[in-house]
């Protein structure tokens, strides 16, 4: 990797969190109650790496629906709702997480850009015992525009900043499944590595992902030999 990195960033669902098939789950079952079908296919082609107001917003525009602001927060909370039982009831873990948090955080700072609320990452990092490893998050709260757009990235970049001021974006890795989120990584200037638990090798390739690992599992090998250092 001829890249010097200072800091990495994860995404959180899809890459420390295997959730994504329940993020689809519940958005079909919000959806549906207000006579809006959702089907699996779609959500990958539109709307996974999106965040909740994002994809709400999109999935109502493309039905026809009129809405406001109090109907999408409406729509949020109840999909946070239930996430909350789910996530209580058991959360699946991606293998290699920890450990690749961990690694991470033995040579830099670590932090966390996602699309998930914030109570929902904070729930994950303590279910995965490496909260006190995280030194940023920026959640779906802490941003007006979601995947692809970098905005997310450029946050995470200045938070990381406040423990690491002369960090650059070059100097930043970036972890991501979806597509939207290996583009708005690199978007950002970031050196991009995706792993392959939602799309193929060659999407994320496409997207911008300089390196890409079958699954999360092998990150912490590939670091070893990967000049983390700085």
């Amino acid at each position: 990797m001829n890249v010097r990195v200072r800091a990495v960033i994860f995404d959180f669902n899809g890459v420390l969190v295997d959730d994504e098939h329940v993020h689809f789950e519940l958005f079909r079952d919000v959806l549906a109650a207000e006579g809006i079908e959702l089907t699996e296919r779609a959500y990958h082609a539109e709307y996974l790496g999106f965040d909740d107001r994002g994809a709400f917003e999109a999935a109502l525009q493309g039905s026809g629906r009129s809405f406001d602001r109090a109907k999408i927060e409406d729509l949020i909370a109840r999909k946070a709702k239930l996430y909350v039982e789910v996530a209580e009831a058991g959360l699946k873990l991606f293998p290699g997480a920890a450990e690749s948090v961990l690694l991470a955080a033995e040579r830099g700072p670590v932090a966390i850009c996602s699309g998930a609320l914030r109570a929902e990452v904070e729930f994950g990092l303590r279910k995965l015992a490496v909260r006190e490893l995280v030194s940023a998050i920026v959640a779906s709260e802490d941003t007006t525009r979601c995947k692809p757009d970098p905005e997310g990235y450029v946050s995470t970049l200045k938070a990381l900043q406040t423990r690491r001021p002369d960090l650059t974006a070059s100097e930043c890795l970036v972890v991501e499944d979806s597509l939207a989120g290996v583009e708005a990584g690199a978007a950002a200037g970031m050196f991009v590595v995706g792993v392959c638990h939602t799309y193929q090798h060659d999407e994320l390739l496409q997207a911008g992902a300089r390196v890409v690992l079958p699954t999360l599992a092998a990150f912490p090998s590939w670091a070893n030999f990967s000049d983390m250092g700085g």
